[in-house]
């Protein structure tokens, strides 16, 4: 059989998609990734069939691209992705038994799942992503809203976000459905997310909680197995001195003046310095022998071997630290990434840091982050990953269609 595996979105996203891919492909069975072409070439490297849709998104992540569009930009913007993802998307499930749709922004997976009559499931990566009462929605985060003290109406905030969804999407996609042939969706929301989603995130990392009015699947998170080796220069930094801090904020923007905030803390607690450029491109601020700056790297195999890892709480970055039994420090930023921090609080496994790090919120969380008791509780913790979520996720869709 062969299946089509849909997403928009950045690294986060596209990942869990390869490993299930790969997964299937072991099983003898075919598999097409459909996402941005940032990592077209690094999926087809993997022997990953990849139809890529829309344009890049790296540029994302610079400061000129932090400008918020108005509303007729806002309205051009999703009509170009809706009709983008109609194309790629539908000519990609040709020959396919089902469409698995990664994330929210996947518009036209069931769409052109329901056209084509094939099936259809819908994955989130983090259980905040699906609708519950017992959290509020990402975007009340989003928004700039912190919780209430007292109770707060989690299913009021959905239902407001579920208006959300049907004023940004429903237009550009009843219009794509009308031109299929297909009924219009009143709820965009409820018609991409199912009553029986799958959740691809760790059971004990992200446990899915209940009671719930959905029939989620949790399979645990779809990791994709890393072999490549450090670099030489890393393994020589590395076996230079004790173990460095590392730092890597993912694919998202960072706060201005960030870097320099993190290696004046770091060489304050007398710690050298891993950091990421990731896709804000960020650079030291001397070239001093405590720091390394690296690019793409093997996280599984670094991340054991540092102190502890400050990120900025994606759902891929938090499990690969999780699963490494080293310390964490997450500094979130939009969407999913404040549950990834409240659970590594929760978990005792590291800190979190609310708004933009200071040198002296910064040095306080890693000072909690590389105490004893969390040092204990990120190797307990570590070794409670289940690493196969994309394997279960795999044997499950050749099962059903």
């Amino acid at each position: 059989m062969r299946f089509l595996l849909s997403t928009i979105g950045s690294r986060g996203e596209v990942q869990p998609l390869v490993a299930l891919a790969l997964r299937l492909k072991e099983a003898g069975h075919g598999a097409v990734v459909c996402a941005p072409p940032d990592f077209r070439e690094w999926a087809e490297s993997l022997g990953v069939v990849y139809v890529p849709v829309g344009p890049e998104l790296r540029g994302t992540a610079k400061p000129s691209a932090g400008a918020v569009p108005t509303a007729e930009q806002r309205r051009r913007m999703i009509e170009g992705t809706v009709a983008a993802q109609f194309e790629a998307v539908d000519a990609a499930a040709e020959g396919c038994a089902a469409v698995v749709a990664g994330g929210g922004l996947a518009i036209a997976a069931r769409s052109v799942a329901e056209r084509r009559g094939i099936g259809y499931v819908y994955a989130a990566f983090a259980p905040v992503s699906l609708p519950s009462e017992h959290h509020a929605p990402p975007v009340f985060r989003m928004l700039g809203e912190t919780p209430a003290e007292g109770p707060v109406d989690n299913r009021a905030l959905w239902a407001e976000d579920a208006e959300r969804w049907n004023s940004l999407w429903g237009p550009a996609l009843n219009a794509r459905r009308a031109a299929m042939g297909l009924p219009p969706v009143e709820d965009v929301r409820a018609h991409l997310f199912t009553g029986t989603p799958w959740l691809a995130a760790d059971p004990t990392l992200a446990p899915w909680p209940t009671p719930s009015d959905l029939e989620v699947v949790q399979t645990g998170a779809w990791l994709l197995a890393d072999d490549r080796p450090l670099s030489r220069e890393l393994e020589a930094f590395l076996d230079a001195g004790e173990p460095p801090l590392y730092f890597g904020f993912g694919s998202g923007r960072v706060p201005e003046g960030l870097t320099r905030t993190v290696i004046d803390t770091a060489r304050a607690l007398g710690r050298r310095v891993v950091l990421s450029r990731g896709w804000a491109d960020l650079s030291l601020v001397d070239d001093a022998s405590d720091c390394l700056l690296i690019g793409e790297v093997n996280q599984q195999a670094l991340f054991p071997r540092v102190a502890a890892v400050v990120h900025h709480g994606g759902a891929g970055t938090t499990t690969a630290a999780t699963m490494s039994g080293t310390p964490q420090v997450v500094v979130p930023q939009h969407f999913d990434q404040f549950h990834f921090a409240e659970r590594v609080e929760r978990l005792g496994i590291g800190a979190r840091l609310s708004g933009e790090p200071t040198a002296g919120s910064l040095t306080n969380a890693l000072r909690e982050a590389l105490g004893t008791d969390v040092i204990d509780a990120a190797r307990a913790v570590g070794g409670r990953v289940r690493t196969d979520g994309a394997a279960v996720a795999a044997r499950r869709l050749v099962g059903t269609w």
